[in-house]
Order: structure tokens, then C-alpha cells, then sequence
């Protein structure tokens, strides 16, 4: 790598800072051997960070009066970015955790790419001296950025990043550490590559002051998480699945979202038999909430227990609700004569016991019967897969 590279693809380095005046300036140094590209966000610092920083007055420096956030700071510093016509921008934290001579890693595996990728720094999460509590963390949002995203990374929470300026979101909604999260789930959902790049980490405790506040900064991430979630169950997978099968045939949809999905067709067959048991269940306007969780807890094909959830589409809302009632009379001495009755919600609201173990029969029955169905049939088009 060199550095007419930085230039050439109009990469800048931002730098948010907040009280971290012993290591700042080793920082901005490690970084100028790189690049002159730096813009730098102090957000309200009250220590010796504003002397430091007027040695830099050839460089991008924001100063803000008060503290409001690394997600802030991040912001502004993308807006300013954007301005000057920069396409990327490498995030490097100012506490001395990272080393500015891992700017060519990201530099290098961006120039690898035919497309526009968000890089995050793989830390060795492993290594003496790295906090329990770290780990943990990063674990737990590992977990979390897969099941909102489908994307494996081995470090979610690393603030050394590479961001595709032109291809984030223009808006956001979190203000201070969990941005980070919030920035490479929204990213990914608007289906750009998100990887991992491996880094050095240092955690020396005599110079890094960390302003992660553990109860309120956890409880704001997982706050965010289950919001995210939420969107992902109600809105992200039912929209991949409807995009995917719009731009394919139905017979390349069927090839390659599920006959080469993941998963063996025992487990195909499973996914599907699941995804009709939760249709016909009782649980009406969770339907998508319980199959999602269900797959993920059981590891099974998400997309064809979704499709195959949709068994109780509208027009067969009232024979599910009669074929229940019907199964369900004769364990609570309920009436089975509901065929001359009106099908409405009524019906279901004076008989509501015998609808409830009715629907659990019909879902358990038909589960099982398109699981022989399914897996007869895939073993036939697809043999190889048992």
C-alpha cells in the first residue's frame, strides 16, 4: 500500500476523542505517517485535548462545546467527510487501543473488493490482558448482529472500522456507543458486504480511559437489540424472502433459496412442518415472531419455516378456525354442529377452549403429514442432501 492509495480512493481517517489527552497525540502521530486525510471530532472534552489539538491546525478538527456521545461524534465526523468528498472513512479510537500501522490492513483488503465493503478490526479477543468483560460483550453482540443480519464476524464491536460513506444511512437514531451497533445492522440491511480484518489491541490500564458505563450503556445496547430484532422478525426477513423470490423464477427461487439452502432435507423438512405448526396455531399476529425465534433456537432453515408459516393466509382464516372448532369439540363437550353457524371471531369467542385444543391438533396433525410430504419430495429432486 501506498499512500497516493489513500488519496487516490479518497480515504480520510476520523478520530473521536473525549478525554483521552495521554495517548491523543501518539495517535494523530501514528496516523500522519499515513495519511494527512484526518479529520478529528473532540466531543466537549475538559482535559489537555484542545492545547493538543491546536498543533494540528492543517487537519479537519471539529470542537464541540459539550459531550454528546461517540455516536454523535461519529455522525458529525461522517457529515464532514462527506463534504469534503471523501468515500471512505477509517474510525481509529484515541485511547491507544489501536495501532495507526493497521490503517494498510484496511487499505488493502478494501483494494481486494469489486464492491463497496464495511470493514471491522478483528481484535484477538483471546490475548493476555483483555478484560472478561470485553469478551463477554463481544460475544454477546456477535450473537445478536447474526440473528438481526445472517452475518457470522468474529468482532462486532471493534471501533477501528473502514465505512463506505456513500452506502450507510444518511439517518440514525442512537446517539452514543451503541451507534456502532445500530450503523453495521442498518448497513447490512441494505445488503452491503460487512467483514472482518484482523488487528493488533492494546490494553494498557496505566493510559486508556474508557467511558463505556456498563449498566446504562448495556442496557441502552440491548434496548437497541431488541428493537432490531423486532424489525428483523417483522419487516427484514419477510422483505429478503419477497425481493428474492421477485427477482427469480419460481423455478431458480425453488434451486437455490430452497432446495440449496442450508441444511440437510431432514432438516429442510423440519424447518417446513415447523413453519406449518406455527401457522395453524392459535397465535394469532406472532406468528412470524415464534417460527424466526423457533428456527434460530433449533437451528433450522429460517426462510422455509417463514414461508411456511403463511399457511393461514386470510382466505383460509375461517376454515382453520372451523376444521379447530370441529377437532376441538370432542375433548371439552363443545358443540360440532358449527357448520350451520356463522364463521366470524364470535364463533371462536363463545367456544374459545375447544378452538384452542382443536387448532393445536390440527396444527400437530398437518405438521407432520407435510413433513412426509416434504421430505419424500426433496428426496427425490435432491437425493444427495439426506
Amino acid at each position: 500500500m501506498t499512500l497516493s492509495e489513500i488519496s487516490e480512493r479518497k480515504i480520510c481517517v476520523l478520530i473521536p476523542t473525549f478525554n483521552n489527552g495521554k495517548t491523543l497525540k501518539r495517535v494523530i502521530e501514528g496516523v500522519l505517517e499515513y495519511t494527512q486525510n484526518i479529520i478529528i471530532v473532540n466531543d466537549g472534552s475538559t482535559d489537555s485535548t484542545s492545547e493538543i489539538l491546536t498543533s494540528y491546525s492543517q487537519l479537519s478538527i471539529i470542537n464541540l462545546p459539550q459531550n454528546r456521545g461517540k455516536g454523535n461524534a461519529l455522525k458529525l465526523g461522517f457529515r464532514k467527510a462527506t463534504e469534503l468528498g471523501y468515500h471512505q472513512a477509517i474510525t481509529i479510537d484515541s485511547d491507544g487501543q489501536h495501532y495507526p500501522d493497521d490503517i494498510p490492513v484496511f487499505v488493502e483488503a478494501l483494494l481486494e473488493e469489486n464492491e463497496d465493503v464495511l470493514l471491522i478490526g478483528n481484535r484477538n479477543m483471546s490475548q493476555d490482558g483483555i478484560p472478561k468483560k470485553s469478551s463477554f460483550g463481544n460475544n454477546f453482540s456477535n450473537f445478536w448482529f447474526w440473528f438481526e443480519t445472517g452475518i457470522k464476524l468474529q468482532d462486532t464491536q471493534s471501533g477501528y472500522r473502514l465505512y463506505p460513506l456513500k452506502k450507510i444511512p444518511k439517518k440514525y437514531f442512537t446517539p452514543k456507543f451503541e451507534f456502532e451497533i445500530e450503523i453495521i445492522v442498518r448497513t447490512a440491511w441494505r445488503h452491503v458486504q460487512i467483514k472482518n480484518v484482523p488487528i493488533k489491541v492494546l490494553y494498557d490500564p496505566a493510559e486508556r480511559v474508557s467511558h463505556f458505563r456498563p449498566f446504562k450503556d448495556f442496557t441502552r445496547i440491548s434496548i437497541l437489540n431488541t428493537i432490531l430484532v423486532a424489525i428483523t422478525l417483522t419487516y427484514i426477513i419477510p422483505r429478503n424472502f419477497i425481493n428474492n423470490f421477485r427477482k427469480k423464477s419460481f423455478k431458480r427461487f425453488l434451486k437455490e433459496d430452497i432446495l440449496e439452502s442450508d441444511g440437510s432435507n431432514r432438516v429442510k423438512a423440519f424447518s417446513v412442518a415447523l413453519g406449518v405448526f406455527v401457522g395453524f396455531s392459535p397465535f394469532w399476529g406472532f406468528h412470524t415472531l415464534l417460527v424466526i425465534s423457533l428456527s434460530v433456537l433449533f437451528k433450522l432453515n429460517k426462510v422455509l419455516a417463514f414461508v411456511a408459516s403463511n399457511v393461514s393466509l386470510p382466505p383460509f382464516i375461517p376454515f382453520i378456525i372451523v376444521a379447530s372448532l370441529f377437532l376441538g369439540a370432542p375433548f371439552v363437550a363443545g358443540d360440532s354442529d358449527i357448520f350451520n353457524q356463522e364463521w366470524n371471531f364470535d364463533l371462536v369467542k363463545n367456544h374459545l377452549l375447544q378452538y384452542i385444543i382443536g387448532s393445536f391438533i390440527l396444527a400437530g396433525s398437518m405438521s407432520v403429514i407435510i413433513w412426509v410430504i416434504t421430505f419424500i419430495f426433496l428426496n427425490k429432486v435432491n437425493p444427495d442432501n439426506k
